[in-house]
């Protein structure tokens, strides 16, 4: 939610912003914001004005009273009561004119940043940078299901008869595998000084709606059926909830922490869910970097977080690139938002394994949270960023590390996480 100060002041500049992210049905609501946002000023200043002058009225009642003047004093009174009915329904409007203003400002799109490309969708996303040699083997990469079931380690046809289709069982070495990396993560962030954390797997509406956007939460939540409770999608959700309406000092700041989740997902839309592997599946596990920053700080970081989720990648061998997303690619509240893609030497091509984004001051505003400087208050930045979202980033490993053989190599980084095993052989 951006400040409503843009509104008032440059309602131009809002809908040239809203015409960047191709979302030309919303231009209306930046004049309905900005007249209504007329009035309910309007209204409180009448508020207070009448406010001021019922105090006024009320010490004369007691003045008259002192001096013997009854009849005055209760001709004062009958207009302080008059005030008072007046100052309850400029109340009543002002918070309904209130309420309407936030519902429209909810979904009237953060301000971008100057350096994100202009584009409808992610077919217009841009290229920034490659790290390490996109390698084609001279033999066969298989399917990433396949290389899991040659080795023992997938059963998606008994996980369709517990759960349904999006689900699966990993087993054995390709368990342990996933469950090596997803520790690596955590501890290769505890190593950049981000503080390890395990957050709540289910979050309140008010705070599902503090982080995302309502076309988002629609697409994506799992909702507890008779409770105000929904599965998160990713533990981003819960952690930016974590500071909902507290002050931070400003000393305190940035805060930086590293969360481990499962993730649970619908995935509405026409991508849908891939039923034989595991790239696009209703659950799956993350270990995310969130930040709380000062405004000043916030590219910095931003900055910062991608890189780390590269070399995470580049220390498994795996090649990876950041795309830049284009203004139609940004969710509504995020600034400026890159994703890191894996090669897939099978495919011949990248595919997405992580995002970060910055969000400016949008959660923040939404959900309360603020720090505490000497000139006052005001809202902190956010950042998140995937370290590794698995099993996508398990697919990406297994097909960087697979050999002709049939077998998976272990690399160095990981093999601590792995008993020292060097190698996964298909099992005979």
């Amino acid at each position: 939610m951006i400040d409503i100060k843009l509104i008032r002041e440059n309602k131009e500049m809002v809908k040239e912003n809203i015409k960047k992210k191709f979302q030309n049905h919303k231009l209306p609501l930046v004049d309905e914001i900005y007249d209504l946002d007329i009035k309910c000023r309007e209204a409180k200043q009448k508020g207070d004005n009448l406010r001021a002058l019922k105090n006024e009225k009320s010490a004369l009642i007691g003045k008259l009273m002192r001096e013997g003047d009854k009849e005055e004093a209760e001709k004062v009174k009958a207009e302080v009561s008059k005030y008072g009915d007046e100052i309850e329904a400029l109340t009543a409007e002002e918070d309904k004119l209130n309420k309407e203003i936030k519902e429209k400002m909810m979904v009237i799109p953060n301000i971008i940043d100057d350096t994100v490309p202009i584009g409808e969708d992610d077919t217009k996303n841009v290229e920034n940078e490659k790290f390490g040699e996109p390698i084609v083997p001279d033999y066969e990469i298989p399917y990433h299901a396949d290389i899991c079931e040659n080795l023992n380690g997938l059963d998606k046809e008994s996980a369709g008869r517990t759960s349904g289709n999006g689900f699966y069982y990993l087993i054995g070495d390709i368990a342990r595998l996933h469950s090596a990396m997803l520790s690596y993560a955590r501890d290769f962030m505890i190593n950049k000084g981000f503080i390890y954390t395990i957050p709540p797997f289910m979050i309140r509406s008010d705070v599902v709606t503090g982080v995302m956007s309502f076309e988002e939460m629609d697409a994506m939540m799992y909702k507890i059926e008779g409770e105000d409770l929904y599965l998160i999608g990713t533990s981003e959700h819960s952690m930016i909830g974590k500071f909902k309406d507290q002050i931070v000092k400003e000393s305190e700041l940035p805060i930086t922490m590293t969360s481990y989740s499962p993730c649970f997902r619908k995935e509405v839309g026409a991508h849908g869910i891939e039923e034989r592997g595991l790239y696009r599946v209703h659950q799956f596990e993350k270990q995310e970097m969130i930040v709380l920053c000062k405004k000043e700080e916030g590219m910095d970081w931003y900055n910062k977080m991608w890189s780390y989720t590269v070399e995470f990648f580049r220390s498994l061998d795996i090649p990876v690139r950041t795309l830049e997303c284009c203004s139609g690619d940004l969710a509504d509240l995020k600034v400026k938002s890159c994703d890191v893609e894996a090669w897939s030497p099978r495919q011949k091509k990248y595919f997405e394994v992580g995002s970060c984004s910055i969000l400016g001051d949008a959660q923040a505003r939404r959900l309360g949270i603020r720090m505490k400087t000497d000139k006052g208050t005001e809202y902190v930045t956010t950042l998140n960023n995937t370290v590794l979202a698995t099993p996508r980033g398990l697919i990406a490993f297994l097909e960087n590390n697979y050999q002709e053989d049939g077998s998976v190599r272990i690399p160095e980084a990981l093999r601590p996480y792995m008993g020292g095993l060097e190698i996964i052989k298909p099992k005979k």
